[in-house]
Formats: structure tokens, sequence, C-alpha cells
């Protein structure tokens, strides 16, 4: 009995393989992950920078419904660690601003 999977050999003997996996992509979820990374260097910068920042946690929260979820948990990781950051920044201005008075 013979077995066939995907190969098949052709009149010179040879054995041709032929792949027919197709690699799932998440394209909003690595644009989340991108743009997150991009709002970690730009953060800093007041509404352009919250802008970016708010893009990358939206693709990322939207990218982890599906599959793969890798680079959308990344990106969502990233953008928190974007939020703590802005807070942390936020909160010494207002601390600056409440000792100049």
């Amino acid at each position: 009995m013979e077995e066939n999977n995907n190969n098949e050999q052709n009149g010179a003997g040879q054995t041709i393989i032929i792949n027919q996996e197709k690699k799932e992509s998440n394209g909003i979820g690595t644009a989340g992950f991108i743009i997150s990374i991009i709002a970690l260097f730009v953060g800093w910068v007041p509404f352009i920078g919250w802008l970016v920042w708010l893009t990358g946690a939206i693709l990322s929260l939207i990218g982890v419904f599906k599959k793969p979820k890798g680079l959308s948990i990344a990106g969502l990781i990233i953008s928190f660690i974007g939020v703590i950051l802005l807070i942390f920044v936020l909160a010494g201005i207002g601390l600056a601003a409440m000792s100049v008075q």
C-alpha cells in the first residue's frame, strides 16, 4: 500500500515535496507591537507621544483576539509600561509645579 503525504515522484525518480502549510500572521498585532515600541521613545512628547501610545495599545488589544497572539501580548505589556512611565512623568511635572508656588 502506498502512502501519499504531499510527496510526488517525477519521472527521474526524484522526490518533490510540496509544502501546503500556510503560516498565520497577525498584522494588526504586529503593528500594535511596533507602534508600542515607538511610543516608548516618543511618549514624552505631549499629545503626539500620547496619541502614538494610545494607537499602539488599541491595535495590540485588537490583535489579542486573533492568532498568533505573541506580538499582540508583547505590545500590550509595552503599552502598560508606557502608561506607568507616563504616570511618573506627569506626577513629576505636577510635583515640580507645586514646588514652584
